[in-house]
């Protein structure tokens, strides 16, 4: 099964930029998207074949997640179960039968960290969501992030030691994740690739520079990690800030 994770970074700036083109020469049997930045009502997205599922913010024009599938789930939910999260519209969880898909859009610590304490007690109820759907099933979750885990993972990591994405809190939550039974998929076909991001900043020619972050994953439950097939990240990919990233793995009717 192949699947796609992309923060487009407003759906409709991103249609206008080939999303569509994107989308069909990717030809994933999942694409999830981060910040989708609409109602659902606000583009006409015909996907002939895929479902899809929306769960936008209550504020209009900010973050957002949607999810395209070819097979139909056996159940969705939308957030985490936490009022103070779930407004947001950062969570969209897929029942797919032999493994429960998650798509995430993590908040943003945003310019002065004045967002960390948010960010915070988000890891930890978000930690708490997904061991729960772990124990019942294999999980594959995916999506933005908002951490460049490791030095390896960031162009400049003296520069940017406290800047939101980089602190040492949000790379301890990410440690802490990963020791719950959780395989960054990238990192664990590829444990010494540098050089490798999926977002950009649009400032100082980031992307022309190749100054990046790798901030957006796919994360695979342990019990699942032999079944990895190929992780990669499509950085000659254009339309956001970010650039898709990619799981190919061998589900019960593959295996």
């Amino acid at each position: 099964m192949k699947l796609v994770s992309w923060n487009v970074n407003g759906l409709r700036a991103c249609y206008e930029k080939g999303f569509p083109d994107v989308f069909r020469k990717l030809d994933a049997d999942v694409f999830c998207l981060q910040e989708t930045k609409m109602q659902k009502d606000q583009l006409k997205v015909e996907l002939p074949g895929y479902h899809q599922y929306w769960h936008s913010a209550e504020k209009k024009g900010y973050s957002g997640t949607a999810v395209f599938t070819r097979r139909e789930p056996l159940a969705v939910s939308y957030g985490i179960g936490a009022e103070e999260f779930d407004h947001e519209g950062r969570v969209i969880t897929l029942d797919m039968g032999d493994f429960t898909l998650l798509t995430v859009y993590t908040p943003n610590s945003q310019d002065g960290l004045k967002r960390l304490d948010y960010r915070m007690a988000w890891e930890d109820a978000f930690l708490s969501y997904i061991d729960g759907l772990k124990a019942r099933k294999p999980l594959i979750f995916c999506g933005d992030l908002n951490v460049a885990h490791q030095e390896i993972d960031i162009k400049n990591p003296a520069s940017n030691r406290r800047n939101a994405g980089f602190t040492d809190e949000e790379r301890a939550k990410m440690t802490t994740l990963l020791s719950h039974g959780y395989v960054d998929s990238f990192r664990w076909l590829h444990p010494d690739t540098a050089h490798v991001y999926s977002w950009w900043s649009y400032r100082f020619h980031a992307r022309e520079n190749n100054a990046g972050w790798r901030i957006d994953y796919f994360i695979v439950s342990e019990d699942w990690k032999d079944r990895i097939v190929s992780a990669s990240i499509h950085t000659d990919i254009y339309g956001s800030d970010h650039c898709p990233v990619e799981l190919v793995i061998r589900t019960d009717a593959e295996a």
